[in-house]
């Protein structure tokens, strides 16, 4: 039996990533129309000191259809991992959507993750890309449905060519000129 417990040593792990892909969407709960979807989400996810661990936290969202329309949702992920760096993240929360000739609807989303999100021993930052695949359902007079699918690429791996061209516009780095 313990008497003492050390510290706890998880520290929350961030992402931000763009998400890119299909959707299928309709009003009266009938998925008519393939749209294309653009968004960019992100977490925040607690209690993790290894990949191995399960995590928990919030999560933000911002995103189009066919960009005729606009929702931002939020809510809570869940990690649960299953091997080292592929865990599967389920999701579930609320969204607002704005559309072309209506108002403000709300709505309620759930999502499921798969892809590579390993825990970062020497950041806050967890870089992560994979696929989403997420179902909504709005609550207003339109009776909003969408199925999205769509790869989640991590926005540092989009900026990496900007690193490389300053980088570069800079005359390279200290440790490839040491090399030389």
């Amino acid at each position: 039996m313990a008497l003492w417990a050390g510290p706890a040593s998880a520290d929350p792990q961030g992402n931000v990533g763009i998400t890119i892909g299909g959707a299928a969407r309709g009003d009266d709960r009938e998925l008519v129309e393939p749209a294309f979807h653009l968004g960019l989400r992100g977490d925040v996810l607690f209690l993790r000191d290894a990949a191995d661990d399960f995590g928990i936290g919030p999560y933000a969202e911002l995103f189009t259809h066919a960009f005729d329309e606009l929702q931002v949702g939020h809510g809570v992920s869940l990690l649960v991992p299953t091997v080292d760096t592929f865990p599967l993240i389920f999701s579930a929360g609320a969204y607002g959507r704005v559309a072309e000739g209506g108002g403000f609807e709300p709505g309620v989303a759930a999502t499921v993750f798969v892809g590579a999100r390993a825990h970062n021993f020497s950041s806050h930052y967890d870089m992560m890309a994979g696929l989403l695949v997420q179902g909504r359902v709005g609550l207003g007079p339109a009776e909003e449905i969408s199925l999205v699918v769509a790869a989640q690429l991590d926005l540092a791996f989009l900026g990496l060519p900007i690193v490389y061209l300053v980088d570069a516009a800079r005359g390279g780095s200290e440790e490839t000129d040491s090399v030389r």
